[in-house]
């Protein structure tokens, strides 16, 4: 039996449409560093009956009946997620990664607050006070920046200058177009020095730092890390937050539950739990150290063509190429050239970007997804020259670039399980 053949049945416009997409991702390569595949057991359980159950609360403290078992998804989720991080305490809740940023604000700060956060342009999120954003007409945010795009250092003198200018409540760390790691120690160390909570949002590095393959901000005494359950961390599309403190811990889950959200999703919960099991196998910790390594061997084919690479490489898994100066395409021409090649990314502003963000001068990509087919250095090489070549011959290469893109997805296959 499909396992779609009820959608099949039913409604055969979205049928059609979920068959499209899984083509898609079967015949092309996934290069969006923020996008993985997850196991066909995390996909059971987002497709599980839990669905059906409201369990607003917690688990022992709900609000309905009836949950006996959502208690128990939930309690495993929790252990599970702080043995992977070295955590104290973990709310599993949080529908997404912005969900978890907000609710961290809520729980730390109170409305005119400050927050200093990486700045957008220099690889910061949306979620970091950003104007656009509706967070920003409740917080107050400063922004640090790179010293130099060209080697990606934070320049952490000014980070202290305005941290002590400002007195902010919260020091963010992270990002989501930022190919280096950060220095945690000094940023810790700051926020202890102008008595802030020292928060990281690592969404994006969350499956690195579990693996082995990226710092840990806990060891270097942070008080709080949100993240995604999804990108490196090849889970379900959700939200996570933890913290070391019994005190942090109550006012986040307070501000989860019920000051931000309502009713959690269970069968999210489920799956996140099945995800975290799976980062806890030694297999996840070659999984990524992989992923480091292939987009390292990506940037060495940039470098060695003489690209712009935003601080000239990578130290996790995404790079940032400044297409419009290194091929003379726009971030949006490239993404558009490349989508038609089979290779999936997308545009993104770079540093102090003189052009539009719906049109930037940058592409962002990277190797989560490329890892979880199996991909190794070699692979990622090709897929580095065949980006090379579409963006250097552009329609030229498209067709010959698209039939070689379809031969190395036949050859890695998107695996069903990874335990």
């Amino acid at each position: 039996m499909d396992q779609y053949d009820h959608i099949k049945e039913e409604d055969r416009e979205i049928y059609d449409s979920i068959i499209g997409e899984e083509e898609r991702q079967a015949t092309g390569l996934e290069l969006i560093p923020s996008e993985n595949y997850v196991s066909s057991a995390v996909r059971e359980a987002m497709a599980s009956t839990l669905t059906n159950k409201y369990s607003e609360g917690y688990p022992g403290k709900r609000y309905y009946g009836g949950q006996e078992f959502t208690d128990q998804v939930e309690r495993i989720a929790i252990e599970r997620a702080k043995q992977l991080f070295g955590a104290g305490f973990a709310n599993v809740q949080p529908l997404g990664g912005a969900n978890a940023n907000i609710a961290m604000y809520m729980a730390l700060m109170e409305p005119g607050d400050t927050v200093l956060g990486m700045d957008l342009s220099h690889g910061g999120h949306l979620t970091h006070g950003h104007p656009v954003t509706y967070i920003a007409k409740i917080f107050r945010f400063v922004r640090y920046k790179m010293k130099d795009p060209e080697t990606g250092e934070i320049d952490y003198d000014a980070l202290r200058e305005t941290a002590i200018a400002e007195k902010p409540k919260v020091i963010l760390a992270g990002f989501s177009a930022y190919p280096r790691e950060l220095d945690w120690k000094k940023i810790a160390d700051i926020a202890k020095e102008v008595g802030a909570y020292a928060v990281a949002d690592v969404a994006h590095i969350a499956g690195l730092i579990a693996g082995g393959a990226a710092k840990n901000p806990f060891d270097y005494g942070f008080d709080v890390l949100t993240s995604t359950t999804h990108k490196t961390l090849r889970g379900p599309r959700g939200g996570l937050i933890l913290s070391n403190s019994e005190e942090i811990a109550k006012k986040i889950d307070k501000a989860v539950f019920p000051g931000l959200q309502g009713g959690p999703h269970m069968h999210q919960i489920a799956a996140k739990a099945i995800a975290f099991r799976e980062a806890l196998q030694p297999s996840f910790k070659e999984y990524a150290a992989q992923v480091v390594k292939n987009a390292a061997a990506m940037a060495e084919v940039f470098n060695a063509d003489g690209a712009r690479l935003i601080a000239g490489g990578t130290e996790n898994h995404l790079l940032l190429l400044d297409a419009f100066s290194s091929y003379g395409l726009s971030g949006h021409e490239a993404e558009t050239l490349l989508d038609r090649a089979g290779i999936t990314l997308n545009k993104n502003s770079i540093a102090d970007d003189t052009r539009k963000p719906l049109d930037p001068s940058g592409i962002r990509f990277g190797t989560p997804a490329l890892t979880t087919r199996g991909f190794k250095e070699e692979d990622s090489k090709e897929v580095a020259q065949l980006m090379i070549q579409v963006l250097k011959e552009k329609e030229a290469a498209v067709e010959s670039v698209r039939a070689r893109v379809t031969e190395l997805a036949a050859a890695h296959p998107i695996p069903e399980s990874f335990t």
